[in-house]
């Protein structure tokens, strides 16, 4: 579920990296999905513009598109990319299975 503290929280985040280099990972359908580097470009309330490097084009997401993780965003810091929410953690299904 998700809560306006972590929308919030993600706008903070979002806005703090204009300017960044990030990966965008996200589905076309069908068992296909994409992988392009990208520039956060600006950031509003309810969307952001990324800038895709090879396509020279301007794409907007949601902050609810990365929070359903509909689209994945790695951030680069310098050396290396690191996704900017985590990986969900299976506690769930750990817990029916010791049960």
């Amino acid at each position: 579920m998700i809560c306006p503290n972590d929308i919030a929280s993600l706008k903070t985040d979002i806005n703090e990296m204009v300017g960044q280099k990030i990966i965008v990972k996200g589905s076309l359908g069908r068992c296909k999905t994409f992988e392009k580097e990208a520039t956060i470009e600006k950031a509003y309330p309810n969307i952001f513009v990324i800038k895709y490097e090879e396509e020279k084009r301007n794409v907007t997401y949601s902050y609810t598109d990365v929070l359903t993780r509909t689209v994945e965003v790695d951030v680069f810091d310098g050396t290396s990319y690191s996704p900017l929410i985590p990986p969900p953690v299976l506690e769930a299904k750990r817990q029916k299975n010791l049960a």
